[in-house]
């Protein structure tokens, strides 16, 4: 039993479950008394500067330095009285993850002593050492200077008795140098142009912003199998591993009985995210075996993506006190279910109206209707866009799996929706208009307000409207979504100003308001028609239909990136002023690098796994078994050792056979990947490691694991997939 397999198997056995103790109070009683909350911001602050933090988090008004001041004494003295004895700057790197550097309350003074001291300069702006992060060429290594910035609207918070202050990052210069400045002005964009197209309907609205609520779908491990797979613990996905006899073919696993040691570990979680103000609500097993699902409340976006961020953090964190692993990515498991983050996307006005939910009466189903068609609008003009903010090497594995949407770009609206607007396609006729000023001869089709498409979701469609809201299901476990909704908000806000152009270009020509706003829909309608797709997004024979619409179908991520840096694009995000064509210059850089590295990793970590672990092992067994032929040869007659020894003559030879082609395909992936290092351009070379690195990686694996059927299940070093599938 020296095989670190087996070691790590007896451990998770002879493991004490350790249960997690359910507070004693409600929820609601320790709900977010770790965030510096509204409850908080009153009772630390004074009045003044209370109503001007207020002001900032709802009106976006500035707060000067004498209230910056007062807010960070009362921020400082909330802090302190949590056990805080630190403050950072907490911010979203292009990494895709989140930084933060830790400095103390103290500052020295005489007589060798200290005193917590916290300063509103401190609180609002922080130069930190920044050559390390990404940067896309916007800096030189050597310029270092980047600055983190406040962002008021979303509630500081304490981590491990630290004041976490959520900022954005830019650069000297001003550039954007993360994925919260774009987010928030993407967010600012949107609320001014669909605020411009709702006062066609209602002249009392203020403000329009988007809601997002976000489903993290993910994978629990043993911690001990998970560091017996070095291929797990490097690249966060399985290389190697033959599908175990049962895995989710029973479909047993979905919305069944949750594991004693998960609930403890989702309870322990849940108890966490709740003091932080993350309002999780809803937790499930997901299809896979080992794979869950939890589920906040949707919160305003900027906000939803900070508790996301935060939330895979804590997931990560309180595995390890349960002795889990936390797998966010795509496709840690080949041929079962892979992992996304279905964003629910929805706009609402200041008034608390959610602008994609049906109305009761002619005008709300009118609003209504303008604004679906304008998401589609947008969808069908921007599919490239979108599917370029979703691309990675991990989401790679997973679109058009048969378990996730196809790299194909399309929009389920449901067969009520889908009537409804092919009803306004085909009508014609003009007529006179009421006295409330809606042409009589214009029929709006009537929407109920609770729609049977709720209850018969398209589980397949990227993007899927849901009665209320639009679900985004295209984007990978990992990632940051406030690169998919900074997208999705700006192709939006882009279209609704469009839309606005049109209609007020027809009503310039005496036509009425609602004639005009009618005739631009219909005609959005037959433009965008090709982005509606009802049935299984997973069959072929969808792939076939998009190609005779027109429709992309990207399948790798340095092309589907190329859209980042296309002139369309460019227009857009910088029309929106959302980013500039050097920032998306950038990210397309950063991107493409971060593709190549992580395609390098996992050849590197292969080939190391299949010549000093799966070889080795592979030879060993084989010659066991050329002894045992030996042997028989010795005590039987030439025609029984002919019959008996057939088999594992057999074996010995494929065995042979399977060693070399491995040991072939690993020296050519590396003469591959040598060339590619060479190469300058950073497209090129992503390009090179997509084409000719990474194919031979899966036949490197389809070897591996026909070794792994073949060779002694006690000699085998690695976990399989029916011991890390399942939880002991």
């Amino acid at each position: 039993m020296a095989n670190i397999r087996f070691k790590a198997l007896e451990f998770t056995f002879s493991r004490k479950r350790k249960s997690f103790e359910i507070p004693k109070e409600k929820i609601s009683e320790y709900y977010g008394e770790m965030t510096f909350n509204r409850d908080a911001m009153q009772e630390y602050l004074t009045q003044e500067a209370h109503q001007k933090l207020i002001n900032a988090i709802e009106k976006g008004e500035t707060i000067e330095r004498k209230i910056a001041d007062q807010i960070a004494a009362g921020v400082k003295s909330w802090a302190i009285s949590k056990g805080a004895t630190h403050y950072t700057h907490w911010f979203h790197p292009l990494t895709g993850t989140t930084a933060e550097k830790h400095d103390a309350f103290i500052v020295p003074v005489e007589g060798g002593k200290t005193i917590e001291n916290f300063q509103g300069n401190e609180l609002i702006q922080q130069e930190p050492d920044a050559s390390s992060f990404p940067s896309g060429g916007i800096r030189n290594t050597f310029e270092a200077r980047g600055y983190t910035a406040w962002d008021p609207t979303s509630f500081a918070f304490i981590m491990e008795n630290t004041l976490c202050i959520p900022t954005i990052f830019i650069s000297y210069t001003g550039e954007a140098l993360d994925y919260k400045t774009p987010l928030l002005k993407s967010i600012s964009a949107l609320d001014r142009a669909a605020t411009d197209v709702y006062k066609y309907f209602d002249k009392k609205v203020n403000k329009v912003y988007a809601t997002l609520g976000l489903e993290q779908e993910y994978f629990l491990v043993d911690s001990a199998l998970f560091k017996a797979r070095p291929d797990l613990a490097l690249t966060g996905r399985t290389v190697f591993g033959h599908a175990s006899a049962k895995d989710q073919q029973l479909s047993d696993h979905y919305f069944g009985t949750i594991h004693e040691r998960v609930i403890d570990y989702m309870q322990d979680m849940e108890y966490e995210a709740h003091r932080l103000g993350i309002p999780v609500k809803t937790r499930h097993n997901e299809v896979a075996p080992n794979q869950f699902e939890c589920v906040p409340v949707y919160e305003e976006t900027n906000i939803s993506v900070d508790h996301n961020q935060l939330l895979m953090h804590l997931m990560e964190k309180v595995a390890r006190r349960h002795d889990f692993q936390v797998l966010l990515h795509e496709k840690p498991y080949k041929g079962v279910n892979g992992s996304g983050k279905h964003n629910n996307w929805s706009i609402a006005t200041d008034s608390g109206v959610n602008i994609l939910s049906p109305g009761k009466t002619h005008t709300s189903n009118f609003r209504f209707l303008t604004f679906i068609v304008n998401v589609l609008k947008a969808v069908d003009k921007y599919a490239d866009v979108l599917r370029a903010h979703v691309a990675s090497s991990g989401n790679e594995h997973r679109l058009g799996g048969h378990e996730a949407p196809p790299a194909v770009i399309s929009v389920f609206i449901g067969s009520q929706i889908s009537q409804s607007l092919d009803e306004i396609e085909k009508q014609v006729k003009k007529g006179k208009v009421n006295a409330n000023g809606f042409d009589l001869n214009i029929s709006i089709p009537k929407i109920p307000e609770i729609l049977l498409d709720n209850t018969d979701r398209n589980r397949t469609s990227p993007f899927a409207f849901t009665g209320d809201k639009f679900e985004f299901r295209a984007v990978g476990s990992s990632a940051n979504c406030a690169n998919a909704m900074t997208a999705l908000n700006t192709i939006v806000a882009d279209q609704l100003k469009q839309f606005k152009i049109d209609v007020d270009q027809l009503m310039n020509k005496n036509v009425r308001k609602d004639e005009a706003i009618f005739q631009v829909i219909k005609r959005y309608i037959k433009e965008s028609k090709k982005i509606r797709f009802e049935g299984n997004n997973y069959s072929e024979e969808w792939l076939k239909e998009a190609e005779k619409r027109g429709l992309s179908n990207i399948k790798n991520t340095p092309q589907a990136l190329k859209a980042l840096v296309s002139k369309q694009a460019v227009k857009l995000f910088e029309d929106c002023k959302v980013l500039s064509k050097r920032e998306l210059q950038a990210r397309f850089e950063i991107q493409l690098e971060n593709y190549t590295r992580k395609i390098q990793i996992e050849s590197r970590v292969l080939g190391d796994l299949a010549k000093n672990h799966i070889i080795p092992i592979a030879i060993r067994y084989q010659n066991t078994l050329i002894e045992n032929v030996r042997g028989l040869k010795e005590v039987l007659d030439s025609k029984t050792f002919v019959k008996l020894s057939r088999n594992q003559m057999q074996t010995i030879k494929e065995i042979s056979e399977h060693v070399e082609e491995i040991k072939d395909n690993v020296a050519l992936m590396l003469e591959e990947r040598k060339k590619a290092n060479r190469i300058e351009d950073t497209e090129e070379q992503a390009l090179a490691y997509n084409q000719n690195v990474f194919p031979y990686l899966d036949e490197i694996r389809q070897h591996v694991d026909k070794l792994e059927l073949m060779v002694d299940d006690e000699l085998w070093p690695l976990p399989k997939y029916r011991e890390l599938l399942f939880i002991k």
